[in-house]
């Protein structure tokens, strides 16, 4: 008797459980790992080559970089922002070869704010190849090449120190916070150098490093 009272009992407390269920939509408790596994983190975007501080005698570069948590959009290039995608802006400047010290300071202190060391720009049709032609026919020329790909061909780069600046865009082509930045060094053939800096004046190298 007392077994079939147990037995009851269970029964009851079972269909009890599943009455409760359906009342409540049958949810389980949710995964706190689980969650913060499906909330995607914020967009980044990091140069994979040329590393920083590389030096090469080729006049040529390929720029490939990592885009994580950012969708390129090739056909929304130039109409209404959209949450979490657009494109990518290249900005490739070469370092002059002689930098007065204050506005080397001023670079070293705000390395991409206005007050960056600004040499002449490499993003152009003749440099930049279709990313250049690109820029040419958005108006970005000798400010920065736009691209729907993670990566972009510079060529005919004449010897120095490079610095080129990679910032993800919105389809409008403003830029975001996420940026990557790295210098990289063209050798001059047969160890023709610049020309020596007049006294006062800080070596491109010597900038270049003080930039990394």
């Amino acid at each position: 008797m007392r077994t079939r009272t147990a037995t009851l009992a269970a029964v009851g407390l079972a269909a009890v459980a599943v009455a409760l269920a359906l009342i409540f939509g049958g949810k389980q408790t949710p995964d706190p790992a689980k969650a913060e596994a499906e909330v995607p983190g914020e967009p980044a975007v990091e140069i994979i080559s040329p590393r920083n501080g590389a030096r090469q005698t080729s006049h040529a570069v390929v720029v490939k970089v990592a885009v994580e948590n950012f969708a390129m959009a090739p056909g929304q290039l130039g109409r209404e922002p959209q949450l979490g995608e657009g494109h990518l802006t290249f900005s490739l400047k070469r370092v002059p070869d002689c930098v007065e010290p204050k506005k080397l300071e001023d670079a070293i202190n705000s390395p991409v704010g206005k007050g960056r060391l600004v040499g002449a720009s490499f993003d152009y049709a003749r440099y930049a190849g279709p990313n250049g032609v690109l820029a040419e026919r958005i108006g970005s020329a000798g400010s920065y090449s736009p691209a729907t790909r993670p990566e972009i061909f510079y060529h005919g780069l004449p010897p120095g120190f490079y610095r080129l600046i990679v910032n993800l865009a919105q389809n409008s082509g403003m830029a975001t916070q996420f940026h990557s930045v790295t210098n990289f060094q063209i050798l001059p053939r047969h160890n023709k150098g610049p020309k020596p800096c007049p006294e006062g004046k800080v070596p491109s190298a010597k900038a270049a490093a003080r930039l990394e």
